[in-house]
């Protein structure tokens, strides 16, 4: 690893030791920690130890807490606190379940239709309580999605935002919809795209675009430049700007709704993209 974490043992924040290393991304790390006051194990996300210099990364952190505070519903990864000084750090609950992604890449053949239209309807009742909560989530994809005892749950705020203009190509690359590629203003459909683009890939077992990428968030919410991004990249090279996505038939045979349905929700024009309620009643015809 280019920047190591901190070790086990050590103390993360008062009361919270760490257990173990889970994550790191362009500007955080999340652990394995143990909680003193709820003798439990948690998660905590914190800035990593090589950009604690890096105010817009702190900032960001601070913003994530202040957004998953009072959030209560069962497919969204709850929070517990923020600790703000000296280090910010967010504590959430511990989830035994695997990520999405893995098991779309450890699975020995692909998900099965059924699971994946429960999926659908577990994303889109996270996203219409978020959305009417104000906040978009933008960055849905499957390392963002825990499966737990037949739960997804949804993870990472880190690049939330309430409707209107948004940073020029904040996201995932594969998985952004062409107004977040090119900075245009995002509402509820950027989001029905990426519920699309997940279920493209959980379907098929291949992402929706740039399938040769590395799966990483192209530009997290800060304010400066990330290390190892998209974030300079030319609007052309990203897939979704230039072409349509696959029909799912392309790649498995599935029944015509889900097909359309999908390739509705990856529709370039967000105006003809379905809205969550009718998103949600397609995949409940096929449970």
């Amino acid at each position: 690893m280019e920047h190591p974490p901190l070790p086990v043992g050590e103390v993360l924040a008062p009361g919270y030791t760490i257990a173990g290393h889970l994550h790191q991304s362009n500007n955080y790390d999340v652990y394995d920690v143990f909680s003193e006051e709820r003798a439990c194990s948690c998660i905590a996300k914190a800035r990593r130890r090589d950009l604690t210099d890096k105010e817009a990364a702190r900032l960001a952190l601070l913003r994530e807490g202040d957004l998953l505070e009072g959030l209560t519903h069962p497919h969204i990864a709850r929070h517990y606190e923020t600790i703000r000084e000296p280090e910010p750090v967010l504590i959430l609950e511990t989830l035994t379940g695997e990520t999405l992604a893995y098991l779309i890449d450890e699975g020995y053949r692909r998900l099965p239709l059924a699971e994946v239209a429960h999926l659908g309807l577990h994303l889109c009742s996270a996203i219409h309580y978020l959305h009417g909560q104000g906040i978009l989530h933008l960055d849905l994809k499957p390392s963002n999605i825990v499966s737990e005892r037949g739960m997804a749950k949804i993870l990472d705020l880190s690049i939330a935002q309430a409707p209107g203009p948004c940073r020029k190509g904040a996201g995932t690359v594969q998985y952004m919809a062409p107004e977040q590629v090119r900075g245009d203003h995002v509402d509820a459909s950027t989001d029905v795209w990426g519920i699309g683009a997940v279920l493209f890939e959980a379907a098929t077992a291949e992402p929706p675009f740039n399938a040769e990428y590395e799966d990483e968030t192209a530009s997290e919410y800060t304010t400066g430049s990330s290390t190892g991004t998209w974030t300079d990249a030319k609007i052309e090279d990203y897939d979704q700007i230039s072409r349509r996505a696959d029909p799912v038939r392309a790649h498995r045979r599935v029944p015509a709704i889900f097909n359309t349905l999908i390739a509705r929700c990856l529709d370039p024009d967000p105006a003809k993209r379905p809205s969550l309620p009718e998103l949600t009643n397609g995949l409940r015809s096929l449970v």
